[in-house]
Parts: structure tokens; C-alpha cells; sequence
């Protein structure tokens, strides 16, 4: 027979918006180990606002820590780094809304070309200015048939590339690897290959010197083939390894409020829909974050969050402004710290185990923290 918990004195505590801390320290960390990998340049990929931990805090821990270039997704991701009084060469490679000459040229970017329609329309669009010239990072197809250009095209691109003389300068060659999680360099072999060509190819256009570079991240840490002049780490910044070889730190922290705490009988059912009943009497808290901050909807069974340093399973349906956990026999006052994620260990779920539960990967989890979950740098 159940016996009754006891009833806890009630306890005040401040509430607290829900927050995503960004950790500098751990982005520094990560850089100086993507930097004892290599002999190559590295390139810190800031795209999508840092992986969600903010474009500018990542880029100057990331500097800070001998990080050489930074890469955009957007020549207009550029300008706010710029306005932060970063100095280092940046790339931005993918430009879905174009690319404003004009813009780049002031803001000092350089632009990968992954078409011989793109260069042809960044050569008409330079030759309209009255001067400068934009510098191109041209983009081999390496293999994953999702932009770059195919090895059998590099001759147009090249002569196109001849033809703009004067309004671009030539100073990349620039790939992907299709397959670096599995961490085998057998695989990588024929992107490296092609990647020789293709630089071959432009230094015997005439162009250079060039800065050639195709690791990311897990290319970094298993393949020194992959490295030529220059690595790009993106996912690696922010404690994510994707090839799952090197343990991180994780630069991530996020944390929300309890909102609500009760004591419920056994066979309560929590949620829409009932989806979880309750074994027997047990403390239930809701926590202030659902699925519209970026919590997952689908998690797997085991999904949790650390309360006062023990792990609470997540019970019932997450909805869009809330979780419930089971806390059994733990107190929990209305405004106590959950901490959904981060870098700690023990109690603390990692951005790793969240990945797994939402059947996802670790990237998917720190980019889609929702923008009304304040930001904060740690």
C-alpha cells in the first residue's frame, strides 16, 4: 500500500523567462581541439546565428581561440559581424536571397560560386560597378549532387571565370565531403580527388594563389586527407561531433522555470489525451517550454530534465507552451531552474541524448530553440 508523501512547507522563488545560455568557454575549448587535428587553417562556420547560440558571441570565443575565417550562410549574415568589429576574412557560400555586389565588396566577403549561371550573373553584376572586385571561392560537386559544380562543367566554369577578370579574383576551391560522419578516409577518397582536380584545374587557368578546403567538422577529427589549406568547423564549435569519435564540450545550456507543482493519486492521467497515467502517488511539475520553443513533440521514452540536480522524467504529451516530469519524491517550488540542457553531465541531459530521444540529430536541437526562449551568454 502507497503511503502518503508528505506535504511540503510552501517555498517562494523567482521566476525566470525561459533561457539559452551560450557558453563561450566550451566554444574556445572545441577550437583548440579542432586545432590540435590539423596543420590546416581553420574556418569557424557561424551559419544559422551560431547554431542558434548567437553568430557573434560563437565567432569571438571562436577567434579568440586562434579560429582564422568565418563562414555565413548569407554574404548578409556578414554585415552584423562586421558591426562587431570582426576583422577576419569571411565566407558566405550558399546567398538564397543573391548576393549585393556592391555589399560584399564593402563588407569584405568573399562569395562561393556553385554554378556557371551564378558566375556569370556575379561578373554582370560587378561589371556595373565602378570599381572592386568580388573574391570567388568556386564550389566543386564533390559528390553529393547538392550544389557545386560538376567536374565535367569546371571547363565553362574556368573560361567563364577568364572572362570576368578584372571585376572577380579567384581565390578558392571549395567542396563537401558526402560522407565524413562515418569517419573512414576510404570514403572520403574520391571527394579529395576531385577536389585535387578541380584546384589543379584553376592553377592551370592561371589563377592563385588558392585556399582549398573541404573538411568539416568529423573531417577534421578522422581524416587529415580532407584538410588541404583550410577546415571549416561548424557543428564542432558548439560541442556536436558528428562523426561521434572526439567528446566535446557542449556550449549549450538551456534552462526554464517550474510553473506549476502538484501532488497527484495513482492512475492520474497527465496530458493531452491521457497518453501517460501515473503508477502511484507521485509530485508532478510543469515546466515553461513546449514544442513551440523548440522541445521536440515526439521523445522517446526516457526524455528528462535535471531539477536540484536529479533527473525527472518528461510524462504525457509535450505541448506547445509546456512539459510535465515526474519529480516522485522531490519538493518542487514553483519557479525552481529545470535545466532541459546543457554541458554538465550527470543529472543533465546532453544535447546528444536529446537527439536521440527526439529520433533527430544533435544540430536540429540547438537550431531550434524558438526566438521567444531569451538568449544569454554564460
Amino acid at each position: 500500500m502507497m503511503t502518503a508523501l508528505t506535504t511540503p512547507r510552501p517555498t517562494l522563488s523567482r521566476m525566470h523567462a525561459p533561457t539559452l545560455h551560450t557558453l563561450p568557454s566550451a566554444v574556445a575549448a572545441n577550437v583548440e581541439r579542432m586545432r590540435l587535428a590539423t596543420h590546416a587553417r581553420l574556418m569557424a562556420v557561424v551559419k544559422a546565428d551560431g547554431y542558434g547560440l548567437g553568430s557573434v558571441p560563437v565567432a569571438l570565443a571562436a577567434i579568440g581561440a586562434g579560429a582564422e575565417w568565418l563562414g555565413v550562410t548569407d554574404a548578409k549574415d556578414a554585415a552584423e559581424l562586421r558591426d562587431a568589429g570582426v576583422e577576419v576574412p569571411i565566407l558566405a557560400w550558399l546567398n538564397p536571397a543573391g548576393v549585393d555586389v556592391a555589399q560584399v565588396i564593402a563588407d569584405r566577403v568573399d562569395v562561393a560560386v556553385g554554378s556557371v549561371d551564378e558566375l556569370r550573373q556575379l561578373i554582370a553584376d560587378a561589371s556595373s560597378l565602378p570599381d572592386g572586385r568580388v573574391r570567388v571561392h568556386l564550389h566543386m560537386d564533390t559528390g553529393m549532387s547538392r550544389g557545386g559544380v560538376r567536374l565535367e562543367d569546371w571547363a565553362e566554369l574556368l573560361r567563364t571565370a577568364r572572362s570576368g577578370r578584372g571585376r572577380i579574383e579567384v581565390v578558392g576551391v571549395m567542396g563537401h565531403l558526402p560522407d565524413a560522419d562515418a569517419a573512414d578516409p576510404a570514403i572520403n577518397a574520391p571527394a579529395v580527388l576531385r577536389t585535387c582536380q578541380a584546384r589543379d584545374a584553376v592553377l592551370r587557368a592561371g589563377f592563385g594563389p588558392l585556399i582549398v578546403h573541404l573538411a568539416a567538422t568529423s573531417g577534421t577529427l578522422t581524416d587529415p586527407a580532407t584538410h588541404f589549406d583550410m577546415v571549416r568547423v561548424g557543428a564542432g564549435l558548439v560541442g556536436i561531433d558528428p562523426s561521434e569519435t572526439v567528446s566535446l564540450q557542449g556550449a549549450a545550456l538551456l534552462t526554464a522555470s517550474v510553473v506549476h507543482s502538484s501532488t497527484v493519486p495513482a492512475r492520474t492521467p497527465v496530458g493531452y489525451g491521457g497518453a501517460y497515467v501515473t503508477e502511484g502517488m507521485t509530485r508532478l511539475s510543469v515546466i515553461g517550454v513546449g514544442y513551440a520553443d523548440g522541445i521536440p513533440r515526439e521523445l522517446a521514452l526516457g526524455a528528462a530534465v535535471a531539477i536540484d540536480g536529479i533527473r525527472c522524467p518528461i510524462v504525457g504529451r509535450v505541448s506547445m507552451d509546456q512539459i510535465v516530469v515526474d519529480t516522485g519524491d522531490l519538493t518542487v517550488p514553483r519557479g525552481a531552474t529545470a535545466v532541459v540542457f546543457g554541458p554538465e553531465g550527470g543529472a543533465v541531459p546532453s544535447v546528444q541524448e536529446w537527439a536521440r530521444w527526439a529520433g533527430s540529430i544533435p544540430h536540429t536541437v540547438v537550431t531550434g530553440i524558438g526566438p521567444r526562449v531569451e538568449r544569454a551568454i554564460a
